[in-house]
């Protein structure tokens, strides 16, 4: 049996609590912090992979093991590793508090809406695309990766970042509210627990019945009705639906939508759970966008100016939605196609404008493949009669890169 005991955000350890055991597994501080039998064999966690494997030889043996562990041990912690090697059966796990739990008692908020994302160990950019989408999210940080770099990340978001270091220890214990840029200028020490991001305004959120992140949209594709739009200028919710499936919009993605106009494909990967940037070079479309965003409850982050130029600040996007044409349109496409991380859709109406978007999807590597969309809606007439009214045709292009190292990569 291997008994894990998690010291519950920071909380002393009962000293006994390796009596027993033949060989105890934990930090370096854990390991001074309480009373070793005498006999037992004791390994500082490093590298887990030896460490798993000095366990299992005891495991073979039905020796007992304690493992010794910061919070929750089974919330992004060494139960998982444990589990996968030897069985869930084979564990006794005491849980502690989490860092998350106390960093969020802490501040007098609830957390069952919470996002938690860890980039301990891991990219930034998912964590950075969660804090730009969700109201309220806790990050595990780690080295490359604490509340500066977060705090840069986001810089002139409206977020607050809730600091919270050495969670459980009475001398050391802060939690400091800061802002992103306040947050960016600091040198933070290594005792860094965890980092909240909120949206203060929408921080207490309503009321829960399933915990995590928000329930996805009962439906997408919306009526062009559900936008302010100007002369119907608005991508029909026919074209919508496809585009939206080959954008495939989620939590951690970031999206842009170019020439973005009434922000109806933003709004849509905003509801999806996605980070969104909107591109768009008319004023009254910049506010119209905001509007649009603002009824739906979600964020997206509007620029106002005229792609590419417009492009060259922002972060890679994970996907990118192009739509109106113009004889700049492979320009932008190609802009595009050079930062997009997955896919790149475009959305046009001239039939001369679609070679060179192919052409400058396939330039940048993607497979490029894409369909004519006509349909005819019903339409009332007089006398309780129904006729089918004919929209206007457009070409949906999109263009997917290959998994690295496959044929026709060009990355």
């Amino acid at each position: 049996m291997i008994r894990v005991v998690g010291t519950g955000a920071g909380a002393p350890l009962p000293d006994d609590v390796a009596a027993g055991a033949e060989l105890v597994v934990g930090g370096r501080r854990h390991l001074e912090a309480v009373r070793l039998p005498r006999a037992a064999e004791r390994i500082v966690l490093g590298p887990l992979a030896p460490a798993l494997d000095a366990i299992a030889e005891y495991v073979e043996k039905d020796r007992p093991v304690v493992v010794l562990a910061s919070g929750d041990p089974g919330f992004f912690g060494i139960v998982r590793a444990l589990a996968e090697r030897f069985g869930a059966r084979r564990l006794d796990v005491r849980a502690g508090v989490s860092s998350v739990a106390a960093a969020f008692a802490r501040v007098g908020l609830p957390w069952d809406d919470a996002v938690v994302v860890s980039a301990h160990g891991r990219e930034l950019r998912t964590a950075v695309n969660v804090c730009r989408a969700r109201p309220k999210v806790a990050v595990l940080t780690g080295p490359g990766s604490g509340p500066a770099e977060l705090g840069a990340a986001l810089a002139g978001s409206e977020r607050v970042l809730v600091v919270a270091s050495a969670l459980g220890d009475p001398a050391r214990e802060r939690v400091e509210r800061v802002t992103p840029a306040e947050a960016s200028a600091r040198d933070w020490e290594a005792a860094v627990s965890v980092v909240l991001c909120l949206d203060e305004r929408r921080a207490l959120g309503a009321v829960r019945t399933v915990a995590g992140p928000a329930e996805g949209p009962a439906g997408w594709a919306l009526d062009e009705g559900a936008f302010t739009h100007r002369d119907s200028m608005i991508t029909k919710f026919e074209v919508r639906a496809l585009a939206l499936a080959r954008l495939g919009p989620r939590l951690g993605d970031l999206v842009w939508d170019v020439g973005a106009g009434s922000g109806s494909v933003a709004v849509e990967c905003a509801r999806l759970g996605a980070a969104v940037v909107a591109v768009e070079k008319a004023a009254d479309g910049v506010e119209r966008i905001r509007a649009n965003a603002g009824a739906h409850g979600v964020d997206v982050t509007v620029v106002h100016g005229e792609a590419p130029e417009a492009l060259a600040g922002l972060d890679d996007p994970d996907a990118v939605f192009v739509g109106g044409g113009g004889r700049e349109l492979p320009a932008v496409v190609a802009a595009c196609a050079r930062r997009a991380r997955r896919t790149v859709v475009v959305a046009l109406a001239a039939l001369d404008r679609v070679p060179g978007v192919r052409e400058a999807l396939a330039g940048a590597g993607f497979e490029c493949d894409g369909v004519l969309l006509q349909s005819s809606r019903l339409a009332p007439l007089p006398g309780e009669v129904t006729r089918l009214a004919a929209t206007n045709p457009v070409f949906l292009l999109w263009g997917v890169r290959p998994p690295a190292g496959s044929e026709g990569d060009t990355q």
